[in-house]
């Protein structure tokens, strides 16, 4: 038997090859009991509609791009494996396809891959994620007025579409958090510090200390790469202080696989996390409710920010206003044992 065409449908129905079309698009000028008829008839006849066709008389890929920031295998990252989910199900329910590549940040090869999707018109529109100081993506998109939805904001003036979570609030009720359970001497372990998100977050650490006439002594502060052994070894670091004076009793992690790296760190010097030392993290991804000690974290409901940014991009791709072009996400203490207070 040769393929099912729009062409046998019709006939086989007694409709136009038009509303047959139309029908299997989904369009809401074809009734509901015509277009569940040509639905019917197309899984009884094993039609396959003719993807590069539709693309061509749309002018439309139906493909969004995303392309992960990383310098490593981070499909192994619980955050991107959890924000990859939402996107590919919200990609899916639209039938859109997705696009995924991986590029180390700020390099040519990056730029390059941003240029190849956009001006190769490889997609209909682009994922930006982990959003930078000055950030490049941003600008070039902009410039060349490409369909685009970030995760995160910028310092750009520029008015793009977004999904964020409110870091300066979540660090600062998490390290008010520490303060209230009695901690004085608190230490921080930072994102790389031209990520936006960093910038947020230092901020709401700052706050929080401030407004408790506190500061972080010298060497409490260490900069690391968002990994479990970067938090390992800025654990080691910060532990290491001891032989010039008390060590930390609380330390906050700006995400929680640098967390649960400093719990490592710290087990292995014989310290019991949420008795000795209390740490905490920021995401709430799925390891940190079943780590040994469960992660006193912020929440951020990654599945579900990206599916509403992939939401929003095919949104704007298919021409239609978003309701709302900024979000700003309230953050959630999850409080569990590493910070001592279950």
């Amino acid at each position: 038997m040769g393929t099912v065409t729009l062409k046998d449908l019709a006939a086989k129905l007694g409709l136009s090859i038009t509303t047959v079309s139309r029908a299997l698009a989904g369009y809401s000028d074809v009734a509901k009991a015509t277009r569940q008829r040509v639905l019917a008839a197309a899984e009884e006849m094993s039609y396959v509609p003719d993807v590069t066709a539709r693309r061509l008389q749309k002018g439309r890929t139906d493909t969004i791009g995303f392309v992960i920031p990383t310098s490593g295998p981070r499909f192994s990252d619980p955050f991107f494996s959890e924000m990859l989910t939402g996107i590919g199900n919200a990609a899916a329910r639209h039938n859109f396809d997705l696009l995924v590549s991986t590029r180390s940040p700020n390099t040519p090869e990056e730029q390059f891959a941003y240029r190849h999707m956009a001006e190769g018109r490889m997609v209909d529109g682009l994922l930006v994620v982990r959003t930078r100081a000055k950030d490049y993506r941003i600008a070039y998109l902009a410039e060349i007025s490409f369909p685009f939805v970030a995760f995160g904001r910028s310092d750009l003036e520029v008015d793009f579409p977004y999904v964020d979570e409110d870091g300066d609030r979540g660090l600062e009720i998490v390290t008010q958090h520490l303060i209230d359970l009695g901690h004085r001497r608190l230490a921080y372990i930072s994102a790389p510090q031209d990520l936006m998100f960093s910038v947020y977050r230092r901020a709401g650490l700052e706050a929080a200390l401030q407004r408790n006439g506190l500061s972080l002594q010298p060497g409490f502060y260490m900069t690391s790469d968002l990994t479990q052994r970067g938090g390992f070894q800025a654990m080691n670091e910060l532990l290491d202080l001891s032989g010039t004076g008390p060590p930390p009793t609380a330390v906050i992690a700006c995400n929680d696989l640098m967390a649960l790296g400093a719990i490592s760190a710290a087990q292995k010097r014989g310290l019991v996390v949420g008795r000795d030392v209390a740490i905490t993290g920021f995401d709430d991804i799925p390891l940190a409710e079943h780590s040994h000690p469960p992660l006193t974290t912020v929440h951020q409901p990654i599945y579900d920010i990206g599916r509403q940014t992939c939401d929003m991009l095919i949104q704007l791709i298919q021409g239609e206003e978003l309701s709302e072009r900024h979000v700003l996400l309230q953050p959630e203490l999850i409080v569990r044992e590493s910070s001592g207070a279950g």
